[in-house]
């Protein structure tokens, strides 16, 4: 016989709007505490969340709660994940401009790029959405919506601020660095990671560790590195340098070649306030002195002075360890060095986003 828990489960595909929304409701909790409630009969319960995200607002937003917290476990991830026709949904409806759970989904999804399956979004096509994009590839509409969102200007109910947390992970595969790297002749030659770096400093947590993390999963791509440092195409330096910068004063022989982005500060210039963020910068550009022309670039735009005074303003241990490794780096001789010689041991590694799905309590 059926507990009454198990009876509240069953309520999900109940035909009445106000028992399913009672039912939610009631569930939201049991989703972190008792989350193999969800997984009787095959996963039923999770099929009828999956419709739900359609139904009447309230209903659809403690449906959401509920996936996003079971997300976390694998078989529930890959049935969420692998259905192509629920992927459709949830994108349908994070890129409308009225939906009012657009960032609820937008955390959804970014659970479910915890598969390796979701790198289909990266050739996923379908129609495009006016007022948006006029590519039909799922992740270029994606990224549009991530920098209309930051002004509010597409939905003005979503931020898109946890979509960042999808592009640092589709950045761990080959497929999704060549994407953000590869000019896209449909948007005016374009490089899609142009529009993400410039977030860096940007007022919001989740969308700069985000976008820190896809910058530094990015740069793991060597080869399109000199395209990264170039003025005229990527020019990703001033982005990961000005948030390690504060209010400090330079010499002028320590200014003496930096890049404009980073010379005559205001007096008020706020530090990146986050000591993760500042470490995953500082591993970015460990990165990129992977060359002997990323390091002498960075030796020529005096990247040092700006590491010397971080390592004096905050008092972190990993900040402080990131900043020591990347001086040595940058100060050792380069006698006897190949022009592709690597940086030490395999000490920077890919950003799986904290490593932990996010929750909802």
């Amino acid at each position: 016989m059926p507990t009454e828990l198990e009876e509240l489960v069953e309520f999900l595909h109940h035909g009445n709007k106000d028992i399913r929304q009672i039912a939610t409701e009631n569930l939201v909790g049991y989703s972190t505490a008792q989350p193999s409630l969800f997984k009787r009969n095959e996963l039923e319960p999770i099929r009828d969340l999956k419709l739900l995200i359609k139904d009447y607002t309230p209903i659809a937003a403690h449906a959401l709660t509920i996936l996003i917290n079971l997300s976390t476990d694998a078989e529930v991830l890959e049935a969420l994940a692998g259905d192509d026709a629920f992927l459709e949904s949830l994108l349908t409806r994070i890129l409308s401009t009225t939906d009012v759970n657009a960032d609820a989904q937008c955390m959804l999804l970014a659970n479910l790029s915890k598969s390796p399956s979701i790198t289909k979004i990266l050739t996923l096509s379908r129609v495009p959405v006016a007022s948006l994009s006029t590519s039909k590839l799922a992740i270029d509409q994606l990224l549009d919506a991530f920098v209309k969102g930051s002004a509010g200007s597409y939905n003005k109910k979503a931020n898109y601020d946890y979509l960042s947390y999808l592009f640092s992970d589709l950045a761990k595969f080959p497929a999704g660095r060549k994407h953000f790297l590869t000019p896209r002749e449909s948007d005016a030659d374009v490089v899609p990671i142009s529009k993400i770096m410039v977030f860096t400093e940007h007022s919001s947590t989740i969308r700069r560790r985000g976008v820190a993390n896809t910058l530094k999963n990015s740069a793991f791509s060597t080869s399109d590195h000199a395209a990264l440092l170039s003025e005229p195409e990527i020019h990703l330096l001033p982005y990961i340098l000005l948030p390690l910068m504060g209010p400090e004063s330079y010499s002028s022989e320590d200014s003496d070649g930096m890049l404009d982005e980073c010379q005559l500060l205001d007096d008020d210039k706020k530090r990146e306030p986050q000591v993760d963020i500042l470490v995953t910068h500082l591993e970015t550009l460990l990165l990129l002195t992977t060359t002997r022309e990323g390091r002498n670039r960075l030796r020529e735009v005096k990247v040092y002075p700006i590491v010397r005074e971080l390592h004096e303003a905050v008092e972190d241990e990993g900040v402080r360890e990131g900043c020591d490794r990347l001086v040595q780096v940058l100060m050792r001789d380069e006698e006897g060095e190949g022009e592709d010689s690597k940086v030490g041991d395999g000490r920077v590694e890919e950003v799986d986003e904290e490593e932990e799905m996010i929750e909802v309590l």
